[in-house]
């Protein structure tokens, strides 16, 4: 599957599964929300004592499982190496990621105290993979 077409796709669908590795190698699969920002990254927020976090830190290869709203239907599949971001070089790039995923928000300054309260890092994912390229 073509990146852009993958991006496109990222940018429509939200839900999401990401795979990171554990320190003995074995999957870890967490329910995400997903977006694609202005610079072609994949995004997802999370909190920094995550343990996906933990994982990326180790090794930052990662793929998502990405599907509509309804479950069932066309999804894809996204591999890519992660960057954590931190706050406070976070909190716009947060503020972007909750616009393209939900919209305005009624309160920004409410929403930016709580990146912080809740000490959220944004994921940047450059990738470099997608499919899959055939039906079964």
């Amino acid at each position: 599957m073509d990146l852009d077409a993958a991006r496109s796709f990222l940018g429509e669908h939200h839900h999401a599964v990401l795979h990171t590795y554990r320190r003995d190698g074995s999957p870890q699969l967490s329910p995400v929300a997903v977006t694609v920002d202005h610079d072609g990254f994949a995004v997802v927020s999370t909190r920094e004592t995550a343990i996906k976090v933990a994982n990326l830190e180790r090794d930052p290869r990662t793929s998502l499982c990405v599907f509509p709203d309804e479950f069932f239907g066309r999804w894809i599949r996204v591999d890519g190496t992660a960057e954590i971001v931190r706050l406070p070089e976070a909190l716009e790039p947060l503020v972007d990621y909750y616009r393209r995923i939900a919209g305005e928000h009624e309160d920004w300054d409410d929403y930016r105290q709580a990146m912080h309260d809740e000490r959220r890092v944004l994921l940047r994912i450059t990738l470099t993979g997608a499919g899959p390229d055939v039906a079964g």
